[in-house]
């Protein structure tokens, strides 16, 4: 075998995954066909819930000063996602590009062998093993891993090879996406609904501004080049009267409303994560923060089998857990879809949204969906209502220390928190002290009320989410420690 994991693609997707397998301690190639990073940002900022993914593996502070902001939309509609519990706010103008950057260099640095230039054109499933063929700046060469995973992007090659079903709806319009110097336009953070279409404006470093173009009625165009960026002023012009043929195009592209899923995201030892598992109208920036935690949820699962710690049914979790995840993601896609790029037509719907977007209630729901901060896992049942959710952001205080619920995931491991100091608890977790670490501390910073009141102890898995709760759980300690991290040693 040439590495454990062969991850194809080197985006965001890949990159993540290509970092949390080597924080599990497993051996990784991910080949990429592009021969350096494209530098192009089709996605902006993180949502809520990347930003606790990042803070969970230490990486916020490589991003520099972030900024940050409550405003949101849902299909063109404003929506204040302070309305949403947390520690996070969702991170604006944080280019693609960047962030590409970052997951790289954290990758190489845990030791990922990422091979640029390298295009993956053949693929071969055996028993125990899948072979790839590789055409790389030497020739084409063999690779093999017991396990692929496809991180290739919405026209993935894994995906195709590998036999998997993509159903869903073809795109029906076409979309241009433009970062342009030399243009004086008006911020139009949230989309514009005009009689010809819809346009988005934003400011980015560096003088650049970010725009985004839907005429109404253009059909969709398969292409095999970027567009040209007078396709783009002329329907900005037809759209709003405005000229700005002057503008010098950093890059141009364009896209599609395709809403495709994959049936499933394993097929043995074959798997998918991200745009290669789901694609849809890019709303919200959605697409690149749900494809990163894919990666999240994937990578310490395959991490654990590799090393023989569990059994292989729990990569089996990965689909279980993410496919309703990518489900939900195509439904309120569609929906946005419907709402900001539709004709006249939808406007007493849109009117009827604004009216209920004033409930709180309801405000919540929406930045819940859009932020990825409803996401809950099935752990067994019971009543705690931390399990299945992320573990909140908390100050853990010891009698010789102080830290984080983010600083105790840096390493990627299991984390059980003791917060009664009681040593019968950390007696029946001692058989996996290779896999989880235990933590005897008192959690501040949350109301007296919070989800943590009365809570004696939490197993928290290494992507962050609560497996287990006492009292609260429909089994106990031992039992969730080897569903999630194996039989004792």
């Amino acid at each position: 075998m040439d590495a454990d994991v062969i991850v194809v693609g080197a985006g965001p997707a890949g990159m993540m995954l290509a970092g949390e397998l080597r924080l599990a301690g497993v051996d990784v190639v991910v080949v990429e066909r592009l021969p350096r990073r494209s530098g192009e940002s089709r996605g902006l900022g993180f949502t809520a819930r990347t930003m606790e993914v990042f803070d969970q593996r230490g990486l916020l502070p490589r991003f520099g000063d972030i900024e940050v902001s409550t405003l949101g939309h849902f299909g063109g509609l404003p929506v204040d996602f302070g309305v949403l519990d947390g520690a996070h706010q969702a991170a604006k103008t944080i280019p693609q590009s960047q962030t590409e950057t970052v997951l790289e260099e954290w990758a190489s640095e845990l030791g990922a062998d990422i091979r640029r230039g390298h295009e993956v054109v053949g693929l071969t499933r055996h028993d125990d093993r899948v072979e790839v063929e590789v055409r790389g700046p030497n020739g084409v060469h063999r690779l093999s891993a017991p396990y692929l995973v496809g991180c290739d992007g919405g026209r993935s090659f894994v995906r195709k090879a590998a036999g998997f079903d993509f159903p869903g709806t073809a795109a029906t319009m076409e979309m241009f996406l433009a970062d342009v110097r030399g243009l004086d336009l008006e911020p139009r953070m949230i989309g514009e609904t005009l009689p010809g279409g819809m346009v988005m404006v934003g400011p980015l470093p560096g003088g650049v501004t970010r725009l985004i173009v839907c005429e109404r009625g253009r059909p969709p165009r398969r292409r095999e080049t970027p567009p040209e960026y007078r396709e783009v002023a002329d329907a900005w012009q037809r759209i709003t009267g405005t000229d700005i043929s002057h503008g010098e195009p950093v890059w141009v592209s364009s896209f599609g409303d395709a809403t495709r899923q994959v049936t499933e995201y394993r097929r043995g030892r074959v798997l998918l994560a991200g745009d290669a598992a789901h694609i849809h109208l890019p709303a919200g920036g959605q697409g690149m923060n749900t494809s990163i935690q894919d990666a999240v949820n994937l990578g310490w699962k395959l991490g654990a089998v590799l090393r023989g710690s569990a059994p292989e049914s729990l990569v089996d979790t990965y689909h279980t857990e993410r496919h309703p995840v990518g489900r939900r993601l195509l439904l309120n896609t569609r929906a946005q879809g419907l709402l900001f790029l539709s004709g006249p037509e939808m406007q007493p719907l849109r009117d009827v949204m604004t009216e209920l977007i004033r409930y709180n209630e309801v405000s919540r729901h929406l930045a819940g969906m859009v932020s990825g901060l409803e996401i809950r896992y099935d752990m067994g049942g019971g009543r705690h209502p931390l399990l299945g959710m992320r573990m909140p952001a908390v100050e853990l205080v010891g009698p010789e220390h102080k830290t984080t619920s983010a600083e105790v995931l840096h390493t990627g491991r299991g984390v059980l928190l003791d917060f009664t100091d009681n040593p019968r608890l950390r007696r029946r977790a001692a058989g996996w002290r290779d896999r989880v670490d235990v933590l005897t501390a008192e959690p501040r910073g949350m109301s007296a009320d919070g989800p943590l009141a009365g809570t004696a102890a939490v197993l928290v898995r290494p992507d962050g989410y609560v497996a287990w709760a006492a009292p609260g759980s429909a089994g106990d300690l031992p039992m969730a420690l080897e569903r999630w991290f194996g039989p004792a040693w």
